[in-house]
């Protein structure tokens, strides 16, 4: 060999400290991703909250407002309104029962 050892160990150390560079910078590239990602994910569960609770509102307006009509002497409601009023019922029912199911298999998933 014809170079030093200090000459050695200059030549070892910039491929590693081109690496480490390298890694460093991959590193910080995938936390910004992670944060702009945990960020869509609060956004998109706020977004859905606020959808079921637009629904939840619609049908306890429909029901209140299909009752309040039944309830006029004079309104002479129909089946429609009646079938109506049982179908918002049932959708409420099932949303319930959707939202429940889906919440117990989120808590199972957590566990896992």
């Amino acid at each position: 060999m014809n170079g030093t050892i200090g000459e050695f160990l200059i030549l070892l150390g910039i491929p590693s400290a081109v690496t480490g560079l390298a890694f460093w910078s991959l590193k910080k590239w995938l936390d910004k991703r992670d944060k702009r990602i945990d960020a869509q994910e609060r956004a998109r569960t706020a977004l859905e909250t606020a959808i079921v609770e637009s629904v939840n509102a619609s049908l306890a307006l429909g029901e209140a407002t299909a009752n309040a009509v039944a309830r006029i002497p004079d309104a002479h409601c129909n089946g429609d309104m009646h079938e109506a009023l049982d179908y918002a019922r049932e959708v409420k029912h099932r949303q319930k029962a959707l939202l429940t199911k889906i919440g117990i298999e989120s808590l199972n998933d957590d566990k896992a």
